[in-house]
């Protein structure tokens, strides 16, 4: 069996390690660390790391869990994309692989090609004008998500009108080439996400509600399982590549 652990025992921590259990896996569930961050002999025999701590932690963490030992990780916590340069180039050196997306969904994963792919198709008729609205549960720090960022990125690389944000706390209309962006912090929920382009006579949307944590479990062992079934390159790589390797194998 492959010796496994789960950096972080939030809410998604939590739900991976259930998912993992039914899957008759059993990883050890790590609280986040301290400020010293987690010793090297933490990750003594460990061939797979979950990392879904907090962005601020990610670097160390996986800094300390390659100086373990450790070869394969999947990266799901957000908000370290200024450390991504440097977890590149640790992986690079330790020739170790890593799996890393704001959202391991599989129907988020669709989700931000049928984006691009509207985008694209409606974008030259200026009648759609696109938005993006995102409602999470009110405990959730950051605002955008780290999964609307990344819609917001493939929508704004894709249309031919749009080239930035709307700034979310300004004044006034926002430009003919701002994407506007809404964020709601409410309640329970574990996340919605909506891309939407507006006519005077339709709306497309394009949603994906989440019911619960599952799904982005199931896509996460299987960014693992995907990392483990053969070597792979050493960096970073997309669960896009996970995504096509899922579908090319019931094709």
């Amino acid at each position: 069996m492959v010796s496994t652990i789960i950096l972080g025992d939030g809410p998604m921590g939590r739900a991976l390690a259930t998912q993992a259990a039914e899957a008759a896996e059993t990883p050890r569930l790590i609280g986040r660390s301290g400020p010293a961050g987690h010793p090297p002999t933490l990750f003594d025999g460990v061939e797979l790391a979950y990392e879904f701590s907090r962005g601020p932690q990610v670097c160390a963490n996986v800094a300390a869990a390659l100086h373990g030992g450790v070869r394969a990780l999947v990266i799901g916590t957000t908000d370290w994309e200024a450390d991504r340069q440097r977890v590149e180039e640790l992986l690079v050196a330790y020739g170790a692989a890593g799996v890393a997306a704001a959202n391991f969904s599989l129907g988020v994963a669709l989700l931000g090609r049928l984006v691009e792919s509207a985008a694209r198709f409606l974008g030259p008729l200026e009648a759609y004008d696109p938005f993006i609205v995102e409602w999470h549960r009110r405990s959730k720090a950051d605002r955008p998500s780290g999964t609307t960022k990344e819609l917001a990125r493939r929508l704004l690389a894709a249309h031919p009108r749009k080239r930035c944000l709307a700034a979310v706390d300004r004044a006034g209309l926002a430009a003919s080439d701002e994407l506007e962006l809404s964020v709601v912090r409410a309640g329970a929920a574990p996340g919605m996400h909506l891309v939407g382009f507006d006519a005077p006579g339709e709306t497309l949307e394009l949603r994906l509600t989440a019911r619960d944590r599952s799904a982005y479990a199931a896509g996460a062992l299987a960014a693992g399982a995907w990392l483990l079934a053969r070597p792979r390159r050493a960096g970073l790589h997309p669960f896009e590549a996970v995504l096509d390797d899922l579908v090319a194998a019931v094709a």
